[in-house]
């Protein structure tokens, strides 16, 4: 213990020690002590070394301390101060200055990197790091985020490598975030900050650990927008995760993750006081809904996430910061931006942004307030970029917008008691502050952009200049500026507008070339020599002379297409033309505007350029160069091809449209058939149904026609047949014809049984008569010739003999009356058996009928459809060998375009159509 007192300070005999022995003995007793105590003492005063002697222990104690991290896991103590020993290392946050003999050596920052290259050169290290994480005891759990956390600062990339490759490695560092210490949980938010830096892979490993609904519950416990520094650590995580990682974007999304934010911006009705905490808090929510909806993001992304803005009522919350008082202007400015990017491009946000009203006497739509602001040149100038981009956002592919501003400016829908956006615009097209003038140009060419009808309208607009004189057009007037020599900002505004207006807008050109001052004022400007600034200005009014050349459709004599050539040429040469347009790509404010849609600018000068206009310029920049090259012999070869091929292309698409047709006939034709055959198939099932059941009814007839029951068996037949759904073969003809034969049998069985019984009706009158009068009877005889046992020969003296030959008379009638009425009863059943096969015949007949009919329409419907798709076949035939006819003239249109040194692009498809002309024609010869 003498030792350790020395070394912390304590008196000691002998010669002082320096720092560097002192760290050598402490690194001695660390290695060889065996008591815990002992090594416990000897970390301890290197921790307390390790500020001063920073290299010292560095260099000569990290190997021991690392030992110590892995043999001795129990102590905690022990483990705690060699962690914070490695972190004073390694951290840059040294509070303590080292000696000056060490300071021109080495710098605290190329320390604390070789300190880290040397702990991370072995993997285990931080494995071992990262295990001690999972120690709930403060005092190691602490100080290994530490150390961690400084790491990642000094070695972010390598030692994130070494965390993903690492089994459960990210699992650890999130489970910091559950901790109910608050100094761990903050601390591990740093850490998480470090770690998910620029490395996507780990982004989306912490957000699949639940890190947003941790992170959000973090954040609504804190107290949100009025929250501390932790609120802000969770919002610079959230950004961290979200910011270039669309996978990560899309989840937050699909966990309805947005509709959370939207508590962020409530704001209280009294805004004032805000303190700084809260602006930094709540311009980091407001990236953070700007990451979500980011023009840079896959389209799809970005406006799923504006809608679910718009459905969930963030949209409407920003719009009431947006329209708040004593909002602090950066807040304010932020939250513009946000509302644009939240709007651009999504039609159901631009109208609700549309409708949206400022809480003034009487109220104003919001985006009159925002062009107020816009044009006002007293306004700050990120405010000014803030409400353009909000503009030009809200007009992004809306062409309803558009015309809602264009329609502000017509003589019809002028207001005079309210101000419109088109006056405000009209107003800072014309004021004298050179960025008002730029920020109009640019509003209202965003109006115009895409939109040919509103270019058109705006043709319309008529200003009053002064009293007393006549109003003159809106474009007339902008060339009146430009010819007055003004600022070069409001100089490049008013052609950006030009340009916009007459591109892919001939009618728009005419007016322009109708007056008779433009033309030579653009040659003049171009052929100048002027300095560098004016540079921009000469390429521009260069753009606008090919637009007028490219768009023009040769409706006034003096401003044809060849005569603007020729002009270029005699007063400033094509050269020259071409080299004063391409003056605008190269300008160095170009591509910094071609980046992104936002205008970002650090200063009012630097606003020359908009996004949109660049790509307008890099479309007709190509074009007009082609257009002033060519001559007019070239033009006309040129327009004759482009006829003629016009002509052709018009001819194919009337075959290609034939052909379509023809196609989706045949295709309906075909699925007709498939139809019918299905029809045929099922009416083939049913009738072989229907033919086995008439088989089985069949057999049961002959089975009870042979016990004895024809008539029930009929009956019970005819029921069964009545039940058959359906049409009857062909094969049933043979059926018919058998009980055909089987009722002629009946009939005649019926007409022999009333002969039958008319005889014997009449020996009956006979026997009555004879009983009556008392004559003797006469022998009858029946139908056959032969004599019956009833009618005998008797004499009349013998009849009146006694009463015994009376009674017998009387009996034999009686029972001749009782086996006629037996036969009646017979006749009435044969006569209803009869009746009930009658029937069965014509049952079956209509359903011969019925199938014979059902059958010939199948067979013509077939025959039909086999005829069309025939001819089909024929008519594609033909239209492939006129097909092939268009192609060669095609083919030798191309090779005159090669003459006339044209290039032609598509050879593989003139080898293609070569190679199926040769088919065709050896179709045709085989």
């Amino acid at each position: 213990m003498n030792f350790l007192r020395g070394v912390m300070g304590g008196q000691s005999a002998g010669p002082p020690t320096s720092g560097a022995e002192t760290v050598q003995k402490l690194c001695d007793r660390v290695a060889s002590s065996t008591l815990l105590d002992d090594r416990r003492d000897a970390v301890r005063a290197l921790k307390a070394l390790s500020k001063k002697y920073r290299l010292e222990v560095g260099s000569q104690a990290m190997e021991h301390l690392i030992n110590v991290l892995q043999t001795d896991r129990s102590d905690s103590e022990i483990i705690g101060f060699a962690l914070d020993t490695l972190c004073n290392l390694i951290s840059n946050d040294v509070e303590e200055e080292e000696p000056e003999e060490n300071a021109h050596k080495t710098n605290s920052d190329d320390l604390a990197g070789q300190f880290t290259e040397i702990f991370i050169k072995q993997q285990e290290n931080l494995t071992l790091l990262l295990s001690l994480l999972e120690e709930f005891d403060f005092h190691v759990r602490w100080p290994a985020l530490k150390l961690l956390t400084a790491l990642l600062k000094n070695q972010g990339p390598q030692v994130q490598q070494i965390i993903l490759v690492s089994p459960r490695g990210v699992s650890r560092m999130m489970d910091l975030l559950a901790d109910s210490r608050e100094v761990i949980r903050n601390d591990g938010l740093l850490l998480l900050q470090q770690l998910t830096k620029a490395n996507a892979a780990i982004q989306k490993i912490v957000a699949f650990e639940n890190a947003f609904e941790r992170l959000l519950d973090i954040i609504t416990e804190e107290g949100m927008s009025d929250g501390g520094i932790v609120v802000e650590d969770c919002l610079l995580l959230l950004l961290n995760l979200m910011k270039n990682n669309s996978s990560n974007q899309n989840f937050f999304k699909e966990g309805s993750y947005i509709q959370r934010m939207k508590p962020w911006f409530e704001v209280a009705e009294d805004n004032s006081g805000w303190s700084a905490q809260k602006v930094t808090n709540l311009h980091l929510m407001l990236q953070l809904v700007r990451v979500l909806v980011s023009p840079v993001n896959p389209p799809g992304a970005t406006s799923s996430c504006q809608k679910s803005a718009f459905q969930c009522g963030l949209l409407q919350q920003l719009c009431t910061i947006l329209m708040a008082t004593g909002v602090p202007a950066d807040i304010l400015t932020e939250t513009i931006n946000t509302v644009s990017e939240v709007i651009r491009g999504s039609q159901i946000n631009q109208d609700y942004f549309a409708s949206v009203n400022a809480p003034s006497n009487p109220p104003r739509p919001a985006i009159v307030v925002l062009l107020m602001s816009m044009v006002n040149e007293r306004q700050p100038f990120v405010l000014r970029c803030a409400v353009l981009y909000c503009f030009q956002c809200f007009l992004y592919k809306n062409q309803k917008g558009q015309a809602e501003i264009v329609t502000t400016l017509l003589p019809a829908t002028i207001d005079a008691n309210s101000i419109s956006a088109g006056q405000l615009l009209c107003g800072g097209l014309f004021s004298t502050d050179s960025l008002s003038n730029w920020c109009a140009a640019v509003a209202l060419a965003h109006a115009l952009q895409d939109n040919s009808l509103q270019k058109e309208q705006l043709l319309r607009v008529q200003l009053a200049t002064s009293l007393g004189n006549p109003p003159v057009s809106l474009l007339q007037q902008c060339t009146n500026i430009l010819s007055q020599g003004s600022k070069v900002q409001t100089r490049v505004g008013l052609l950006m507008l030009l340009s916009t207006w007459m591109t892919n807008c001939p009618i728009a050109v005419t007016h322009f070339l109708h007056n008779q001052t433009n033309v030579p004022f653009l040659t003049a400007q171009i052929s100048e020599n002027l300095g560098e600034e004016e540079q921009l200005v000469q390429g521009l009014c260069a753009l606008l002379l090919g637009i007028c050349i490219y768009y023009n459709e040769n409706s006034l004599e003096n401003y044809t297409k060849e005569k603007l050539k020729q002009l270029i040429e005699k007063r400033i040469g094509k050269e020259i033309f071409i080299e004063k347009l391409a003056y605008i790509s190269k300008h160095e404010l170009y591509s910094r505007a071609g980046q992104k849609p936002q205008p970002s600018y650090s200063s009012p000068e630097q606003m020359l350029f908009d996004h949109e206009f660049t790509k307008l310029v890099k479309e007709l920049e190509v074009l007009i160069t082609k257009a002033v090259q060519k001559s007019s012999e070239d033009e006309k070869k040129e327009e004759e091809v482009k006829k003629s091929l016009e002509q052709h292309d018009s001819i194919v698409n009337q075959y290609k449209e034939l052909i379509r047709e023809q196609d989706m006939q045949l295709n309906e034709l075909k699925k007709q058939v498939t139809t019918l055959t299905n029809q045929n198939e099922q009416s083939q099932t049913t009738i072989t149904q229907q033919t086995s059941q008439i088989q089985q009814l069949r057999d049961q007839y002959n089975l009870l026609k042979v016990q004895g029951k024809p008539l029930e068996s009929q009956h019970h037949i005819h029921n069964e047949a009545a039940q058959i759904n359906g049409i009857q073969p062909k094969a049933d003809a043979e059926e018919i014809g058998r009980l055909r034969e089987e009722i002629e049998k009946l009939k005649k069985q019926h007409d022999l049984l009333e002969g039958q019984l008319a005889e014997k009706e009449s020996i009956i009158d006979k026997l009555r008569t004879n009983q009556t009068t008392g004559n003797t009877a006469e022998v009858c005889t029946g139908a056959a010739g032969e004599q019956t046992e009833l009618c005998k020969p008797v004499a009349v003296g013998e009849a009146a003999s006694g009463d015994n030959d009376s009674a017998s008379a009387l009996m034999k009638i009686s029972q001749l009356e009782s086996r006629l009425a037996a036969l009646d009863d017979e006749n009435q059943k044969l006569k209803d058996q009869v009746q009930l096969l009658t029937d069965e015949q014509k049952t079956l007949n209509q359903q011969l009928a019925s199938t014979n009919s059902t059958i010939a329409i199948l067979e013509t419907d077939k025959r039909k459809l086999q005829q069309e798709v025939t001819e089909s076949k024929k008519e594609q035939d033909d239209l492939l060998v006129l097909l092939a006819d268009q192609d060669q003239k095609i083919f030798g249109f191309k090779n005159k375009l090669k003459e006339l040194g044209e290039p032609v692009e598509d050879e593989d498809d003139l080898e293609s159509a070569d190679q199926e002309d040769d088919d065709d024609d050896d179709d045709e010869l085989s």
